[in-house]
Order: structure tokens, then C-alpha cells, then sequence
């Protein structure tokens, strides 16, 4: 592999944290928790730099496990890391339809489309790009980093542009739901937040990462956090009780651009939407041949594309809302997050085991505010243990 330099590896960094996720959960979370979801924000962010820490010391300590199902697998065995792995997976997979309901959203509001256009045509960009992927089709990491770079830039422009027209009193009442509705909120930012497993195993590529690593995520939290917190604040004080809208970003370039605003950022959402899609079936191809061979990843995609079609129809006729579509990938992440971070409670030493520690409390707080999709996680973990517990009879007999 190529060695990193510093600058490039911030770039990767950022690109692994941000994506087209940041083009709908601000406004989710300004319908959940009001104006406080800056404090959910906040309080993330926080988290969000205990992750880095422990993540890129579990990469630095343990240079030959696979991200954190590996992790996971060093720290508990092999059952764990097969339990993480299946979470990762089946939040890879999810996430899927919500990129492109985010996608679709975008693309249908320049032209007045309702709910029902907006999930048929996220339907469509599904099974497009099932179709791109499943044919061999793959962007390669310079279109990734490049689309980052536009979004980083859309939302940089909506932010600048639409800021002379926030208003105070957009900020109150600031808590009109509750303070619980903060830990509501949480949950379903969470979704921002994954990424810093993703890129722990390139601490291998470094140069000299001792040195070079502290440096590289303290550029790219400091890149995510301004920006995030930037476009929370925004969405709040801008658009006020518009803020609980699928299309924030769009409604920023509306007020402060004007209406060619939203086209652009339709344009951005689609390209964002088949990239990032396509990366997610791609690396979940890539684990479902690792965890069970090449044969069930070829029919992985179409698998993909029907799920996916069944769970965006359900949101289109209403049989449950896009913050429970958001919610079912994010507790799978923040169950593998919760087993990473114990990991390296028992992995570490020193500050960064306490800091692991917190950081799975902290987790694991979050995901207690997921509600009923919580028991996703612990049914995965039973069937993996149910599974391995069918297979050791028959290995006994032989």
C-alpha cells in the first residue's frame, strides 16, 4: 500500500466522517428536540472525540485486525467479532435506503414533489445503483474525496449565505419537547458520527504514526466539528420552525441564494447519493465474502434492493417514519461502537482505557434513547450465539 502523508490522510478522515447524511439529520433532529439539538450536537461532538482517540489507538496497537469487529475479536473471541461484524454489515446494508430517501428528497424539491414522489424515486436510485454495483461498478476513492469536497463546500456556501438571516427568536422556547428529547435526538445524530472505525486500520500506512496520527485527527475532528455545529446552528436559526424539514441544506441555499440554490444542491444530493451507495454495498460485499464466502455477496445486491425498495415503500405509506428508517442502521452502528469501545477498555492502558471507558458509557446511553429498534442488536447477538452453539455438536461429532 501507498504510504499516507498527514494532509492525506486528514482528507480521508473527513471523507469517512461526512456524507450525505449531514444533508438530512440536522433537521431530524431540529423536529425531535427543537433549538436543544444543539446541545445534542455538542454533546457528540464531545463523544465524537473520545471515538478518535480510542480508535486510533486500537489501530496503532493492533495494526493487523480488521476495524472494530477485529477489535472486538482481540479483546472477547471469536463470537464477538462475528456478532460485530453482522451489525456493521446489517448497518451498511440499511443505511443504503436512507441515503437515497435523502437523495430523492433533494431532487424533488425544486419541483414540488410530495412524500409519494420522494420515495419513489429514492426506490429508484436504489435499485440504479444495486444495478451499478451488481454489474462491477465501482467510483474510486478520487470521486469520493472529490464529492466530499463539493459537500463540504455546499454546506460551507448554505451556512455563509443564510447566516444575516437568523433570528433570536428562532432559539425559543429552547427545550419545547423536553430534555429527554436531547437523548432522542442523539440517537438518531448518531448516524454523523460513524466513520472513525472505518479508518483505523490506515494508521498501518502512516509514515511515522506516533507522531503523525494525534495530528491527523485533531485536523479532521476540527473540520467535522466546525462544520457540524455550524450547520446546527443554522438550521435553528435561520429556518426556525421550518427547521424539521427533510431538506435543510437546500432551505439554507433557498434563503440565502435563492431558488437556483436548491437546484444545486439537488444535483450534489443525487451524485452524493449513487457514490455513497455504491461504496456502502461495495464494502458490504467486500465483509460478506470475508464473514461467508464470494457466493452469498453475488446475491448480496439484489437482497440489498429489495429491502431496501420494502422499507422506503413502508415510509412512503406512512407505516413508520423516516426517523425510525434513520434509527434502524444507527443502532447497529452504535452496537458496534459499544463493543469497540469495551474492546478498548480492555485492550488499552492508561488514560486512553479510561477514556474508552467513558466513551462506551457514553455510547451506550445513546442507544438506550433508540427506543424499540434497541433489540436489534441483542437479536443479532443471539443468533450469532444460537448459531455458534448449533455448530458445536456437530463439530463434537466429527
Amino acid at each position: 500500500m501507498d504510504e499516507l502523508t498527514t494532509p492525506r490522510a486528514v482528507t480521508l478522515y473527513v471523507g469517512a466522517l461526512l456524507g450525505p447524511g449531514v444533508l438530512l439529520l440536522p433537521g431530524l433532529a431540529a423536529e425531535v428536540a427543537g433549538p436543544a439539538s444543539i446541545v445534542a450536537w455538542g454533546g457528540l461532538l464531545v463523544l465524537s472525540g473520545l471515538l478518535a482517540a480510542v480508535f486510533g489507538a486500537l489501530g496503532r496497537t493492533h495494526p493487523g485486525r480488521s476495524g472494530a469487529a477485529g477489535f472486538a475479536g482481540a479483546a472477547f473471541g471469536p463470537r464477538a467479532e462475528r456478532a460485530v461484524a453482522v451489525c456493521f454489515l446489517g448497518g451498511a446494508v440499511l443505511g443504503a435506503p436512507v441515503v437515497c430517501l435523502i437523495g430523492a428528497s433533494y431532487a424533488a424539491r425544486p419541483f414540488g414533489g410530495g412524500p409519494g414522489v420522494t420515495t419513489a424515486l429514492a426506490a429508484a436510485l436504489l435499485v440504479l445503483v444495486v444495478a451499478l454495483t451488481a454489474s462491477g461498478g465501482r467510483s474510486s476513492a478520487g470521486v469520493q474525496l472529490g464529492l466530499v469536497g463539493v459537500l463540504v463546500a455546499l454546506v460551507a456556501v448554505a451556512v455563509v449565505a443564510a447566516a444575516p438571516h437568523a433570528r433570536a427568536g428562532h432559539w425559543t422556547p429552547f427545550v419545547p419537547h423536553g430534555w429527554a428529547a436531547v437523548g432522542a435526538a442523539s440517537s438518531v445524530l448518531m448516524l454523523s458520527f460513524v466513520g472513525w472505525e472505518a479508518v483505523s486500520p490506515m494508521t498501518s500506512r502512516l509514515r511515522d504514526p506516533r507522531r503523525q496520527l494525534p495530528r491527523v485527527i485533531a485536523a479532521a475532528f476540527a473540520v467535522t466539528s466546525a462544520l457540524y455545529l455550524a450547520l446546527a446552528a443554522a438550521t435553528v436559526g435561520v429556518l426556525g420552525p421550518g427547521a424539521a424539514g427533510p431538506t435543510p441544506v437546500a432551505d439554507l441555499l433557498r434563503v440565502g441564494v435563492g431558488p437556483a440554490g436548491a437546484l444545486v444542491a439537488a444535483l450534489v444530493a443525487v451524485c452524493l447519493t449513487l457514490a455513497a451507495t455504491n461504496a456502502y454495498l461495495t464494502g458490504a460485499a467486500a465483509m460478506t465474502t470475508a464473514v461467508s464466502g464470494p457466493r452469498p455477496a453475488r446475491r448480496l445486491p439484489l437482497g440489498v434492493g429489495g429491502v431496501g425498495v420494502v422499507l422506503l415503500l413502508g415510509t412512503g405509506l406512512g407505516w413508520w417514519s423516516t426517523t425510525t428508517l434513520v434509527a434502524i442502521p444507527t443502532v447497529l452502528f452504535l452496537a458496534v461502537y459499544v463493543a469497540a469501545t469495551a474492546a478498548g477498555a480492555r485492550l488499552l492502558a492508561g488514560p486512553l482505557r479510561v477514556a474508552a471507558a467513558v466513551a462506551c458509557v457514553a455510547v451506550s446511553v445513546v442507544l438506550a434513547f433508540a427506543g424499540a429498534v434497541a433489540v436489534l442488536p441483542v437479536l443479532v447477538v443471539a443468533a450469532v450465539a444460537s448459531g455458534g452453539r448449533s455448530r458445536a455438536p456437530a463439530a463434537a461429532r466429527r
